[in-house]
């Protein structure tokens, strides 16, 4: 049995490799087709741009390293951002922010930056996916059903009952709603179908069968736009590139290029769990995305992204190498030269329900349910985000989910929990646990070796608790010791907490503090510590025993040998 590849090291295309691939590029290239021109339509750009966008994702993002069997195209996950740009900056502009933020994503993958994506919470990612199938599902409804759609995801939503009331009176509305109602029953049921009929893809399938019933039955729905794929591709022009210098431009392309490369990242991790072969390197791969989206702006197409749907078909179709998302570009580019006049067919109502499907899976529901019962925060993190989206806007609702994120990270590592426990005095007690000191016999600034130890500096123990003082006093009998244990986290914004729960404790016994739990303590808690621990020896008759503290600087130590 010949070895498996190593995580880093591509497959070799061999000949049984190279028959599994080309079958997979066919099932990736019918999967795309649809997809490609509903996510053009859907972002107010002629549906032959979206063919470009997949030509290039698949012809050059495909060739280069990065993940080996995820594929690239226009993503319904950008759709918003998109048409947003195109109704602010036109297709120019599109073109010269798409091309501007493939230059980020090469510039942070040169620089190494990939893998620090993976860092980004799973809350705001589910949170952005959520907020962008919410966006799409109501703004494509109005789609199908033939009408305008307001401006503003509040307004969209608000408006959405009336507007599919009002279609049910008119003939036209209620064709164009049936149409796309029928898209989303084939894409849904046709999977389910035994055989190898339910193998096809279902959007494919619903798209052929919507065309078909729409031309025999004459029904009045509009159709895809048709102006050729040359025609299309219209480069920016040096005007263009002066848009760059507005502020909302370059918040543009920062948008375009984080959400691009989060989305693509996202989408490899999630791809290397679903086969055993080559795992992704981060880097390499945003470098891919970037010159595929460079190209894409150049070209004043659609940005590209890795899109989950595509990839999964392409792992499930039993691809081996990255032969098989090349050669479905090399379809989709065989299509849009020969046979382009056939999108002239396709009805606008069923490319809307395939982005009302594909708007409805990006949102989350089992992690919703998942995050609410286990983690009520990061639950509370998704929801704004996915919120902030809807009301505001892309841009703005990542940044309100990513500062939940760290806001709620920042105060989790410093929650802090103050105990304490009564312990009564042992038999034979040293003065330490409870005998207070003279003034002579008092430490410098009033604080004890912990429990246990000596004192520094060879000095002698002191004497039992029943013997005089050097002052010829008798001591007074030992108390029990008050041990407060600290244990979380020590930071600056939990010491509010920390100073009232230690100048609460009583004054009239002694106190032993335990840091042992505690899993960081930075200079703001030292400090308040030491003082309260001085003032409290000097007002009482007991001293405080505070442990040194750890040395943050120093290297852990090593493990016991074994036998």
């Amino acid at each position: 049995m010949p070895s498996s590849p190593s995580p880093g090291r591509p497959r070799r295309l061999s000949r049984a490799h190279l028959r599994q691939d080309f079958a997979a590029s066919l099932v990736v290239f019918l999967v795309a087709l649809p997809l490609c021109v509903g996510v053009a339509v859907a972002s107010g750009v002629p549906a032959e741009l979206g063919l470009v966008t997949g030509i290039v994702g698949g012809l050059v993002t495909g060739v280069m390293r990065g993940s080996s069997l995820q594929v690239s195209g226009p993503a319904a996950g950008l759709t918003v951002l998109v048409l947003e740009s195109v109704r602010a900056f036109g297709l120019a502009g599109l073109g010269v922010i798409v091309l501007a933020a493939g230059l980020v994503q090469t510039a942070l993958g040169l620089l190494r930056w990939g893998r620090w994506f993976r860092a980004i919470s799973l809350s705001v990612v589910e949170g952005m996916l959520a907020g962008i199938g919410l966006v799409i599902v109501a703004g494509q409804l109005y789609a199908a059903a033939g009408v305008t759609a307001p401006d503003g995801g509040p307004a969209r939503l608000a408006a959405l009952p009336a507007a599919l009331a009002g279609a049910l009176a008119d003939p036209r509305a209620v064709a164009s709603v049936a149409v796309a109602a029928g898209t989303v029953l084939v894409i849904v049921g046709w999977p389910r179908l035994p055989g190898r009929v339910g193998a096809l893809p279902g959007a494919l399938v619903a798209v052929l069968l919507a065309g078909l019933v729409t031309a025999l039955a004459g029904l009045p729905v509009a159709t895809v736009r048709v102006d050729g794929v040359l025609a299309a591709v219209r480069p920016p022009d040096s005007a263009a590139f002066l848009l760059l210098a507005e502020p909302a431009v370059l918040g543009a392309v920062l948008a375009f290029a984080l959400i691009a490369s989060a989305e693509s990242l996202f989408s490899a991790a999630a791809v290397d769990r679903l086969h055993d072969g080559p795992r992704t390197e981060y880097d390499r791969e945003l470098v891919a995305q970037g010159v595929g989206n460079t190209l894409c702006g150049l070209l004043g197409a659609l940005p590209l992204t890795a899109v989950i749907v595509r990839s999964s078909a392409n792992v499930r179709a039993g691809a081996r190498t990255r032969a098989s998302r090349v050669l479905h570009g090399v379809w989709l580019l065989v299509f849009a030269v020969l046979l382009p006049g056939a999108l002239a067919h396709v009805p606008l109502p069923a490319l809307a329900g395939i982005l009302v499907h594909a708007g409805w899976k990006l949102i989350p529901f089992r992690g919703i349910v998942a995050l609410w019962r286990g983690h009520r925060g990061e639950a509370a993190v998704l929801a704004a985000t996915a919120a902030a989206i809807v009301a505001v806007g892309m841009l703005e609702g990542v940044l309100v989910g990513l500062g939940l994120a760290v806001a709620k990270a920042a105060w989790e590592a410093s929650h802090l929990r103050v105990d304490h426990t009564d312990e009564p005095p042992p038999d034979g007690a040293s003065p330490s646990d409870g005998a207070p000191p003279s003034d002579d016999d008092r430490p410098p600034h009033g604080v004890l070796p912990p429990h246990g130890e000596s004192p520094a500096h060879g000095e002698p123990c002191p004497p039992p608790h029943d013997a005089p003082s050097p002052h010829g006093r008798p001591r007074p009998p030992a108390v029990g010791v008050l041990r407060v244990r600290l244990s979380g986290g020590a930071t600056f914004l939990g010491l509010p907490k920390l100073l009232d729960a230690l100048e609460a404790l009583p004054r009239d016994r002694p106190v032993e503090v335990d840091l042992s739990g505690l899993h960081h303590l930075d200079h703001a808690c030292r400090a308040a510590m030491t003082a309260w621990a001085e003032r409290h020896t000097a007002a009482g008759p007991h001293p405080v025993r505070l442990p040194p503290f750890p040395d943050p600087h120093a290297a852990p130590a090593a493990a016991p040998a074994g036998p």
